[in-house]
């Protein structure tokens, strides 16, 4: 789920200190400044679609860890995948998208639509203090490659 300043803008990664734009920005050679529309058109340019695993649920602020896993619910992957047949990889950013894909999408995907490969990426939140941006967009990278062997 976005994060309250991301709902509050109705953007993605609004979050001034969120690195998903830098890194993507980086990773497909735009300047991670451009307006919002601009940034949407990138990735569309470069292939890449972008969607929550959950469509809502409860959570006070914006930490992941505060996601109500009793109140999510997830966004319909089978009507997307079906209308967007040439996905062949889904990337989560963050463990919290990844184990609520798993737990509450996954085991609902129709037959053809389980062999989409899914790959774990640093979440891109300035709360992965851990990790450099360097260090993100180096695990990133994975992104661009499968788009190149596509």
């Amino acid at each position: 789920m976005p994060g309250r300043k991301s709902l509050d803008k109705a953007q993605y990664y609004a979050h001034a200190q969120n690195a998903f734009w830098p890194i993507i920005a980086e990773l497909f050679a735009f300047d991670a400044r451009l307006a919002y529309a601009q940034r949407l058109e990138k990735l569309r340019d470069n292939r890449i679609a972008l969607w929550d695993v959950a469509e809502a649920c409860v959570r006070p602020g914006s930490m992941d860890y505060a996601i109500d896993i009793t109140t999510v619910l997830p966004n319909d992957f089978n009507g997307f995948l079906e209308t967007h047949r040439k996905i062949r990889a889904i990337f989560f950013n963050g463990r919290k998208a990844e184990e609520l894909f798993r737990r509450l999408v996954e085991p609902r995907l129709a037959q053809p639509f389980k062999q989409i490969e899914c790959h774990l990426l640093p979440s891109s939140s300035p709360a992965n203090a851990a990790m450099s941006r360097a260090q993100k967009t180096e695990h990133w990278q994975i992104v661009r490659q499968a788009l190149e062997t596509d």
